[in-house]
């Protein structure tokens, strides 16, 4: 088993250049993905190794960028189209909503759209506007899309190399606060007998409160248990992975246990995945609930500027004051 210490970064570099290995109709495209090896360097290496045939640089034009991969799909490609950063996709959110989503069932089944559009999404790394979006529910409540988030480093490895490989098309959002955190990636395992891509897996087991995150959440939830069993709290971490289709088999269960749980993401809490996820586990989950399910999210206004992103953003402090609400009731 050849397992390698990667940052989250890297195991999105190996499991793309692993792509590209595999199928010769995989291509990526975008701002700055081929020379630069892109903004966060994600790319870096792939278009010296495969080409500018296959690793293209293409203008700034983001609607341009989907609208290309939508034909280079029909064709039998399989396109990764990388959006430079989350604030950067709305001109490209009408293709993507209009052709991309839709496509599939407009021509009754006949044709598929294999291509996967890679966001950088979320906020913490002091970046100024338009760069620390969190525009994830847009896509979750789009049907025909699938949407994806990973959370640590084998998962990114993972992931995108089942994105790319589904006959559907996904949003497959990258936790850019994460991009540079570290963990052990297993490069040998078969992709045959990986973690569903749209699962919901544990992070860690717990009996006390069920948190609920993906992304760049995960690791706050994970802190604020490590945190909480100081105090003589047991939390359990879902890593819910995939928001389009939601998995909650696995969610149900574990609250059933616990009686509470707290959902947490960096979007804004209005009509977020917050909602709709506290929604089907009041429908679920009712006789088993002793508290309400809260949520922890980004307030309801535009992104803030860099210097005061920290109290915008959840934390530690605001996920556990959430979870000793959940014991008041």
């Amino acid at each position: 088993m050849a397992t390698e210490t990667l940052t989250l970064g890297k195991a999105l570099n190996v499991g793309l250049r692993k792509a590209l290995e595999n199928d010769p109709k995989v291509v990526i495209m975008g701002e700055d993905v081929g020379k630069l090896g892109g903004v966060f360097r994600i790319t870096d290496g792939l278009q010296k190794d495969f080409g500018d045939q296959r690793v293209i640089d293409t203008p700034l034009a983001e609607s341009g960028i989907i609208g290309t991969a939508v034909g280079l799909a029909i064709r039998g490609y399989r396109p990764v189209c990388e959006i430079q950063f989350d604030g950067f996709v709305y001109p490209a959110y009408d293709q993507i909503v209009s052709q991309v989503a839709k496509m599939h069932y407009r021509s009754r089944g006949k044709l598929n759209i294999p291509m996967v559009i890679r966001i950088p999404f979320g906020g913490g790394i002091g970046a100024v506007e338009h760069h620390s979006e969190s525009p994830e529910a847009y896509f979750a409540h789009t049907a025909g899309l699938k949407v994806v988030s990973c959370a640590s480093p084998q998962d990114a490895y993972v992931m995108i190399q089942q994105a790319i490989a589904s006959d559907d098309p996904i949003v497959f959002l990258e936790p850019k606060r994460r991009y540079w955190e570290k963990g052990q990636v297993d490069l040998d395992a078969p992709l045959s007998e990986a973690y569903p891509l749209h699962a919901a897996r544990v992070a860690r087991p717990g009996r006390d409160v069920t948190l609920l995150a993906y992304g760049p959440m995960v690791r706050t939830c994970l802190d604020a248990a490590t945190a909480a069993a100081e105090d003589g709290r047991d939390l359990e971490v879902i890593d819910l992975r995939t928001l389009s289709p939601l998995d909650l088999g696995v969610v149900y269960e574990s609250v059933r246990r616990t009686g509470r749980a707290v959902v947490v993401h960096e979007a804004p809490s209005n009509v977020g995945l917050g909602a709709e996820i506290a929604a089907r586990i009041t429908e679920e989950c009712f006789y088993s609930l002793e508290s309400p399910v809260l949520r922890v999210a980004g307030f309801d206004t535009p992104y803030p500027a860099a210097r005061v992103e920290e109290e915008y953003l959840p934390d530690l402090d605001r996920v556990l004051d959430a979870v000793d609400r959940s014991f008041g009731w």
